[in-house]
C-alpha cells in the first residue's frame, strides 16, 4: 500500500462483454484486497460498459472514441478528431484522479488512456484475452510495463520480456459458486432429468446462430432435448415471436432470453453448450469444464474467435464448427454429442485441463508488483 492514501487504479477498455467482465473481475479482486481502494473505469461513450460497470458498483467516465472501420467509411474521417479529443480527455482524467497504476483490457478507450498514463510514467498493465492480439493492445505494447496474456506463444505480438501468462479473469461467482445441476434446473424451470442444451451467442447475440437454432428446435424438442437460449437483446422479441409460431413446439422445453445474468447457474445446468468463441466464454467454459461446440464469429478482427476455438480443438477440448456450416450441421451434431456420455466426459475433462483458475489473482499480483 502507498503512504499517500488509498490505492488508486484506473481500468480502461470495453466495447463487448469479453472486455468488460474481465475488467470488473480485476476491480473486484483489488477491492477484496484493499477495501479502501479507489477505482475509476474509463470506457467509450455509447458502449455497453457505460451501463454494465455502474451496475457492478463502480464509477465510469466515457471517452468519445471508436475504432477505425476496416472498409472505407465516412466515419473514418472522424477518427483523428475523436482520437485527439480522447487524448485530451484522458490527460484531464489522469490529472484529476492521480492513479497509482492503470490497467487496459482492450477496446477503443484503453488506447488513449493507457498511452497517456505510460507517457506520464504511471505504472501500466494491459491484459490480452485472445490468442490473436487486438489492435489496441498491439499499439500499446511498446509503451506499457506488463502484458498479461491467456495463451502461449504471444511473443509474436508483444515484447517477450513483458509477457506474463496468467489466463483471463473470470467473474467471481463463476469461479467460486457453482450450484448443483438440479438446483440450477429448478431455478430456471427445467427438468434436471432431461438433457439441457445451453446456447450462447455472445453479449450482443448472433443472427446466424439464432437462425440455426430456430431451424432445429422442433427436432431437438422431439428428441427430449431442452433448450436454454441466450439470443441477444437485439433479437429477443423477434426470436420469441418466431418460437411461439413453431407449430407443435412445447414451449416448456425452450426458454429464450436476451441475456443471462446468473451464468454460474446456466453453466451448472448445461449438458452441452453451443457458443461463440469470445475470450470470456472460452475462459469460463474451461473453468467450469463443460463440453462445448464452438461456432466462432467470422466478423471479428483478425478472425480471433476461430483462433481461440482452434487452440482448444487441437487439444481435444472442444468441437469447432464453421459459422457457414452450422445451419446444415448443428442439428445432428448436437443430437449426437448430447446423448454420448463418453464424448461429453472426454470433452469436459480435456477443456478443464486448459483452465487457468487463478488468472484474476495473478493479474492483480502483477499489478501490485508494479505499484510497489
Amino acid at each position: 500500500m502507498s503512504n499517500k492514501g488509498p490505492y488508486r487504479i484506473i481500468i480502461s477498455g470495453g466495447g463487448t462483454g469479453g472486455h468488460i467482465y474481465p475488467a470488473i473481475a480485476i476491480a473486484e479482486e483489488i477491492k477484496k484486497r484493499h477495501e479502501d481502494a479507489k477505482i475509476l473505469f474509463v470506457g467509450a461513450k455509447g458502449k455497453m460498459e457505460m451501463q454494465k460497470v455502474p451496475e457492478a458498483g463502480f464509477e465510469i467516465k466515457g471517452l468519445w472514441i471508436s475504432g477505425i472501420q476496416r472498409k472505407a467509411s465516412v466515419r473514418n474521417l472522424l477518427f483523428p478528431v475523436k482520437l485527439m479529443k480522447s487524448l485530451i480527455d484522458a490527460r484531464r482524467i489522469i490529472k484529476a484522479f492521480k492513479p497509482d497504476a492503470a490497467v487496459g483490457v482492450g477496446g477503443y478507450a484503453a488506447g488513449p488512456l493507457l498511452y497517456v498514463a505510460a507517457k506520464r510514467k504511471i505504472p501500466t498493465l494491459i491484459q490480452e484475452q485472445n490468442s490473436f492480439a487486438g489492435l489496441t493492445n498491439k499499439w500499446l505494447a511498446k509503451s506499457v510495463d506488463v502484458i498479461c496474456v491467456a495463451y502461449k506463444n504471444m511473443g509474436r505480438f508483444f515484447p517477450p520480456h513483458k509477457i506474463k501468462l496468467t489466463g483471463n479473469p473470470v467473474r467471481a461467482e463463476i469461479a467460486e459458486n457453482m450450484p448443483a445441476k438440479s438446483e440450477a434446473a429448478e431455478h430456471f424451470g427445467f427438468d434436471a432429468n432431461k438433457p439441457i442444451l445451453l446456447i450462447l451467442g455472445g453479449s450482443l447475440g448472433a443472427r446466424s446462430i439464432n437462425e440455426g437454432v430456430l431451424k432445429n428446435l422442433k427436432k431437438w424438442t422431439r428428441e427430449g432435448i431442452q433448450v436454454f437460449w441466450q439470443c441477444g437483446k437485439f433479437y429477443h422479441e423477434e426470436m420469441q415471436h418466431r418460437v411461439d409460431k413453431i407449430l407443435g413446439l412445447d414451449k416448456s422445453m425452450v426458454k429464450v432470453t436476451p441475456f443471462i445474468k446468473e451464468m454460474n447457474k446456466a453453466y451448472a445446468l448445461a449438458d452441452l453448450v453451443v457458443s461463440r468463441a469470445g475470450a470470456l466464454s472460452v475462459s469460463e467454459l474451461c473453468l467450469v469444464g463443460r463440453p462445448v461446440i464452438f461456432i466462432p464469429s467470422p466478423h471479428v478482427a483478425e478472425d480471433h474467435q476461430t483462433k481461440n476455438a482452434q487452440a482448444l480443438e487441437e487439444h481435444g477440448a472442444a468441437i469447432c464448427l464453421k459459422d457457414s456450416e452450422q445451419s446444415e450441421k448443428l442439428g445432428d451434431l448436437v443430437s449426437e454429442v448430447i446423448t454420448d456420455e463418453d464424448k461429453k466426459s472426454t470433452l469436459a475433462s480435456a477443456i478443464k485441463k486448459m483452465a487457468l483458475p487463478n488468472a484474476t489473482k495473478d493479474i492483480v499480483n502483477e499489478l501490485e508488483k508494479l505499484y510497489k
